[in-house]
């Protein structure tokens, strides 16, 4: 199981409690999370990742295992902790200004 930790806004789209638990088959990437979190919850399609070119949405970030992660190719595999749910994956509502 994957853990994932949602923003406050995307736990409201889809109803949920800040973390939710997610399976994926294949290897872990940034991209089989995302679909298999977007499957479970298609509130969520459209707010994360653009649906036509699945580009990251401005403002969001990724993270595991302290690293931003945001940036990374997303069918790059994530490191094993994320895996094996040690470690949570943590989707972030990125802030501007000051």
């Amino acid at each position: 199981m994957i853990r994932v930790l949602l923003p406050t806004h995307l736990q409201r789209l889809a109803n949920v409690g800040r973390e939710v638990q997610i399976e994926v088959d294949g290897p872990v990437t940034q991209r089989a999370i995302l679909d298999a979190l977007e499957a479970r919850y298609p509130a969520l399609r459209g707010t994360i990742r653009d649906q036509l070119t699945y580009k990251r949405r401005d403002f969001i970030r990724f993270f595991a295992c302290g690293e931003d992660f945001s940036l990374a190719d997303p069918d790059a595999p994530l490191p094993e902790t994320i895996a094996t749910g040690a470690e949570r994956f943590m989707i972030v509502g990125a802030m501007a200004g000051g």
